[in-house]
């Protein structure tokens, strides 16, 4: 028998997402962000994190919600990528979900060509729809690169 899915569950919008726990270090509250300099639009800046320089961006700007308000329940997911740590701004984000592997779908062709890329499935879980993302293809447009540069190897985090 096949193990469930495990993911991380937030939401965005009305939208429930979810990204492999694997890939996921930590959940924690909106601390101060600093600014930087020339960043890409998505990239709010950088925080500090137990003493290491993290990148964050938002996850709400980059799936185009335009209506984004300051809120106790933001959270920022921590996630690893490429040995390198980077923020994502999520309007909440708390649950661990365990999928069945038949319940979930694959993308097909109802995402277009450009989202279809970052849908790994769809998964069905108590009468609720979570759109599965792959995190590394997220990233990894080359505006989002320079973010990864100003972040700390996860060997120095551990």
């Amino acid at each position: 028998m096949e193990k469930d899915l495990q993911v991380v569950g937030f939401r965005i919008g009305n939208e429930t997402y979810g990204v492999r726990i694997a890939s996921v270090r930590e959940i924690v509250r909106v601390p101060e962000i600093t600014a930087v300099p020339s960043a890409p639009d998505l990239i709010e800046g950088v925080i500090n994190l137990r003493g290491k320089i993290i990148p964050v961006m938002d996850l709400r700007k980059r799936f185009g919600q335009t209506d984004i308000q300051p809120d106790k329940k933001n959270r920022i997911l921590v996630v690893e990528l490429e040995n390198k740590l980077i923020g994502l701004i999520v309007n909440t984000a708390s649950e661990v979900l365990k999928i069945p592997p038949s319940e979930i779908e694959a993308p097909g062709s109802v995402f277009a060509e450009g989202q279809s890329g970052l849908v790994t499935g769809v998964g069905k879980l108590r009468g609720r729809l979570i759109i599965l993302l792959d995190i590394s293809r997220l990233l990894e447009r080359p505006e989002y690169k320079r973010p990864e540069e100003v972040a700390e190897p996860v060997a120095a985090v551990r």
